[in-house]
């Protein structure tokens, strides 16, 4: 069965540079950075399952990081040649992957605040591991129930601080919640995913840069403590403030660091 092409937006010209979204955002979240890529690089920034007008995940099982790979495929180069990758969060546990399964198709990777939970309970880390399983089960709860908006509101003031919810006017919020819904599946692809970080370490390019904040929560702070002790070939850069969303809300400080990682 041919690997299905999701819903994406494109700009410049040159070697392929494919974006992957965080949770809850989708490809418009990369403008910014497109506008700044486009003169050296063709710019890809896929849909994932749920966002944009790529299906919704429906498979009746759950979801895994390689299924939301296989949906980069179809922009790998079909004489040969090679891409690179940008992941934020989710995106960037996804981008882990695609350079896992293409380990000869990826030059270049960036990833953002990368979200690959599992990891904290496979290196014992407990208290980041539990505060990510708080966050999903109170996702799950309250999206089984059709309380998106519940849902919605824990989301935001974990990820962006507390009050982030309640300052946004009404409209944003309602479809904040509405985007929500693909991340009641993503929940299974961080948590199930089964990779040791040693693999990570030796499969994916040494040309790796993470991006982190140093006002980021204690789960994504450990995943990067894990990826900086275990994958020394690796370049990590930090800001000093701006969260896991910094790339959003400050994206005139976080693009240049993107661009020179792909340089």
């Amino acid at each position: 069965m041919p690997t299905e092409k999701p819903d994406f937006i494109e700009a410049g010209h040159g070697e392929t540079v494919v974006l992957i979204h965080s949770s809850a955002a989708g490809a418009k979240q990369w403008r910014s950075l497109m506008t700044m890529l486009a003169p050296d690089f063709h710019v890809v920034a896929v849909n994932l399952f749920g966002y944009g007008k790529t299906r919704a995940w429906t498979d009746g099982r759950p979801q895994t990081l390689e299924d939301q790979a296989k949906l980069v495929e179809p922009f790998l180069p079909s004489d040969g040649s090679k891409i690179s990758l940008v992941g934020h969060s989710f995106g960037g546990s996804v981008a882990m992957k695609v350079a896992l399964m293409h380990k000869d198709r990826v030059r270049r990777l960036v990833l953002i605040e990368p979200n690959p939970f599992y990891l904290l309970q496979q290196q014992g880390l407990g208290d980041g591991y539990r505060e990510a399983v708080r966050l999903r089960d109170t996702i799950r709860e309250n999206g089984q129930s059709g309380s998106w908006e519940t849902a919605a509101e824990v989301f935001a003031d974990y990820w962006t601080g507390a009050g982030s919810w309640e300052a946004m006017p009404d409209d944003r919020r309602s479809r904040f919640a509405e985007a929500m819904k693909p991340n009641f599946h993503e929940w299974d692809a961080v948590m199930n995913e089964g990779t040791p970080l040693s693999e990570w370490g030796k499969g994916l390019p040494k040309d790796t840069t993470v991006i982190s904040a140093a006002d980021t929560v204690r789960s994504i702070d450990q995943i990067i403590q894990l990826m900086r002790g275990h994958c020394s070939d690796w370049h990590f850069e930090k800001v000093v403030r701006g969260g896991h969303m910094a790339i959003m809300s400050e994206p005139e400080k976080l693009n240049p660091i993107v661009a020179r990682g792909l340089s």
